[in-house]
């Protein structure tokens, strides 16, 4: 493994006087079928040192969860079409705005929810409030990817859904290493990010999501879904891996 950044990202962040490496791990494409123990055994177990956490994207999660649909396969209600038509697009992603991805965020979240959420965003936008939405829609809506020019194929024309039982997936995946070490299920993008689930106390993954701010796993052709967050100076900030 060679600790090098991805193009257009640093290596390094330096967060509350802590020097860390964010070192990703590239990967084969990781497709539907593929075994979250085999992946993990194949290109980060032994690359993990005692003290590191392993931050696994939540997207390789869900694929090989089942929970990735082309986008020809699924049909979108009225209701979604409906919706989508008012998602705040951005250059980082489409999110909800298109019926498909709508569709999933009323099965997986429910109708009620989402209308709730649409509801009370479309009175606090009035206000130049934002992101009401997705606080109350939660991170099942949240984690929805839709397809991007930038993704690998086949991802480029599906939509994958954030992982089920992420919690028990950092879990497992810790207990397949061999060294001593936490592991995170994230969603990160170039807005912001969330831990799905961790090994993590609620102070560690609050530090993680400042570590990772600036996406250094990238959204595009990267295929880096893995990484190490690695302490490089001495800190209180290490404190915060503890469970």
């Amino acid at each position: 493994m060679s600790a090098a950044a991805n193009e257009g990202k640093a290596l390094e962040a330096v967060v509350d006087g802590v020097t860390y490496q964010r070192i990703p791990l590239r990967t084969r494409v990781i497709m539907p079928g593929d075994e979250l123990d085999e992946v993990i055994a194949t290109y980060a177990a032994d690359h993990v040192r005692d003290g590191d956490i392993l931050f696994v994207t939540e997207k390789i999660v869900a694929i090989m969860q089942g929970r990735s649909y082309q986008m020809s396969e699924i049909q979108a209600r009225p209701l979604a079409r409906f919706l989508s038509r008012y998602v705040t697009k951005t250059a980082y992603g489409i999110g909800l705005g298109i019926p498909e991805t709508m569709e999933f965020a009323l099965r997986e979240v429910g109708t009620p929810r989402i209308l709730f959420a649409a509801a009370v965003s479309a009175v606090t936008k009035l206000f130049g409030r934002s992101g009401d939405f997705y606080r109350i829609a939660g991170d099942k809506a949240r984690a929805i990817d839709g397809p991007t020019s930038g993704t690998i194929p086949p991802y480029n024309t599906a939509v994958v859904l954030g992982p089920e039982r992420p919690r028990e997936v950092a879990a497992h995946v810790k207990s397949l290493l061999k060294a001593d070490a936490q592991v995170a299920v994230v969603d990160i993008n170039d807005l912001g990010g969330n831990i799905l689930g961790s090994t993590l106390g609620r102070d560690g993954e609050r530090l993680l999501v400042r570590i990772l701010k600036d996406n250094p796993l990238g959204q595009g052709h990267q295929s880096t879904p893995l990484g190490i967050i690695r302490a490089v100076t001495e800190g209180e900030g290490t404190g915060g891996w503890r469970a």
